[in-house]
């Protein structure tokens, strides 16, 4: 009976009731973190860390870990995450896989890169556009949470600026905000670009955005330089968490289907080409047991490998976690994270490469690739994928934090003209074949 009424009520809100109780889990982690620091004497108060979060540069690659204490970065991750589930109750907007996408990669970068305050002029330039076209929040708002990536901008231009420091955030604060204001019509025109084979379609946008905005700083004799903070280390308490919560939504996931995995098993059967909501196509219960055996299968391939736990790293593996809801799975994914480890052959690389490392993860967003032309199709991504981000972040001084969103437009706008030409000639020679039996 109880069961029953359970079910009952969690029915229609099951994504919601999982993202809440996300964000809860993200408190308890910095506050429980702050705790043990007190009673062990380590580390730095929370609201210090949290001071250092926002008042730092934020630039690629800023390792929140590092920085600011294990403790005040998941508290950081929780005020995004916070804010971007507040802007979505207040619009009532359903939840679904682009909503989980949204959250997760937020909740990622909350560890490195993202801020509470940095990400608000993004959030209201999207908002100003919005009001512009007479039109709610509610139909820009996945375009202005995905495109707070650019938020280390409005950081940067407080300390590149020559002018007084009150002067140099008013001018950052209206950037953003017209970084914001202009991100929804380039989103609209990046998606046509690579016809939904990167699910990283904000990203490859922002990184144009990115790319225009640093070259226009040079030209007035400011630049913005690459960081790399970063935490090493494998914390045995961390790994255990992070796999305690894909199983946790794994089970979470069984119990909505009513301990069955027959929708699970269909996701596979998707090619994930943006737009694939694993939620509104299969049902959140199957969608939940598919982003857990992304999320874990991530943390072993980390461990396996020998990779940092970093902020970044974590993050990553939170953003692949998220993206599981929307185009990718394991028998996409799998093809172009090999793609990733053959590039790691060349002389130049090394799988434990941060920036590698991270490509790793965020391959994810060119999953469809694979699943709509094959695994060998996916591997060549992967690879392609490889070697081109570890040369972008060179483009825009660290201020694009969707770097692998960028280089996975690339790779998705080079690959697709001549896959879609190959299985063209392919398909009419088969067909020219079966004619010829015929007579």
């Amino acid at each position: 009976m109880a069961d029953k009424s359970l079910r009952s009520w969690l029915e229609g809100k099951e994504i919601k009731v999982f993202c809440f109780a996300t964000l809860m889990l993200l408190l308890v982690a910095g506050v429980g973190l702050y705790l043990a620091q007190m009673i062990s004497g380590e580390g730095i108060p929370l609201w210090e860390g949290i001071r250092n979060i926002i008042v730092s540069r934020d630039a690629l690659i800023t390792d929140y870990f590092e920085l600011a204490g294990y403790a005040a970065a998941f508290f950081n991750g929780a005020l995004v995450v916070g804010i971007g589930l507040l802007l979505l109750c207040l619009e009532k907007v359903p939840f679904t896989g682009l909503t989980l996408a949204a959250i997760f990669i937020n909740a990622g970068y909350g560890l490195w890169g993202k801020n509470p305050l940095n990400i608000l002029p993004v959030l209201l330039g999207t908002y100003l556009y919005a009001r512009l076209h007479r039109a709610r929040l509610s139909r820009y708002i996945y375009t202005a949470l995905f495109g707070t990536s650019l938020a280390p901008l409005v950081t940067e231009l407080i300390y590149l600026l020559p002018f007084d420091r009150w002067v140099n955030l008013l001018i950052a604060v209206l950037i953003g905000v017209f970084v914001g204001f202009t991100l929804p019509p380039l989103a609209m025109h990046t998606a046509s670009m690579h016809m939904g084979y990167n699910l990283y379609n904000v990203g490859f946008a922002t990184g144009i955005l990115a790319f225009v905005s640093v070259c226009i700083l040079k030209s007035l004799g400011m630049e913005s330089q690459s960081v790399l903070i970063w935490r090493e280390g494998r914390p045995v308490w961390l790994i255990a968490g992070m796999c305690g919560y894909f199983l946790m939504t794994f089970f979470y996931g069984w119990y909505l289907e009513h301990w069955n995995i027959k929708k699970f098993i269909k996701i596979w059967r998707h090619p994930g080409r943006a737009v694939a909501d694993f939620v509104l196509m299969d049902g959140p219960g199957a969608t939940l047991m598919n982003m857990s055996t992304v999320g874990l299968v991530c943390v072993i391939y980390v461990c396996a490998v020998g990779g940092d736990f970093s902020g970044p790293v974590v993050g990553a593996i939170l953003t692949a976690f998220g993206f599981s809801a929307f185009g990718a799975h394991l028998k996409n994914y799998l093809p172009v994270l090999t793609g990733v480890c053959l590039a790691s052959l060349l002389p130049q690389y090394s799988l434990t490469t941060p920036g590698f490392l991270l490509a790793s993860a965020f391959a994810v967003g060119l999953a469809p690739i694979a699943g709509q032309f094959g695994p060998v199709a996916g591997v060549i991504a992967g690879l392609l994928h490889a070697v081109i981000v570890m040369c972008t972040s060179q483009l825009y001084g660290g201020l694009n934090l969707y770097n692998n969103g960028f280089s996975a437009g690339w790779v998705a706008i080079v690959m697709i003209p001549a896959l879609e030409s190959f299985m063209h000639g392919f398909r009419a020679r088969k067909k020219q074949k079966k004619e010829a039996k015929g007579k």
